[in-house]
């Protein structure tokens, strides 16, 4: 699959995740970085989004520690975000 059909595909499991805290968390943390990312990146993102909601926000938040194979930059950027922008 290119790029760009990726990173679509990416964007979307970011925003549909069930809960508008997830999405707003994980959906806003891809679209400040997603672009940016490497295949390998995109590769460890698309393992974590298969993990459950609670979880990933409780690693991101840092009030858990998360596993060894999601301790990962892409997961410490995302434990720095301090708000996510929304239009209405």
């Amino acid at each position: 699959m290119d790029r760009e059909t990726r990173l679509k595909r990416l964007k979307f499991r970011s925003w549909h995740r069930g809960t508008r805290e997830a999405d707003l968390m994980i959906g806003g943390y891809f679209d400040a970085h997603g672009a940016t990312w490497s295949d390998a990146d995109m590769d460890w993102f698309e393992v974590f989004l298969e993990e459950q909601d609670v979880d990933i926000m409780a690693w991101a938040m840092g009030v858990e520690p998360p596993p060894t194979q999601f301790d990962h930059p892409v997961l410490h950027g995302m434990r720095k975000m301090d708000f996510v922008p929304v239009s209405r």
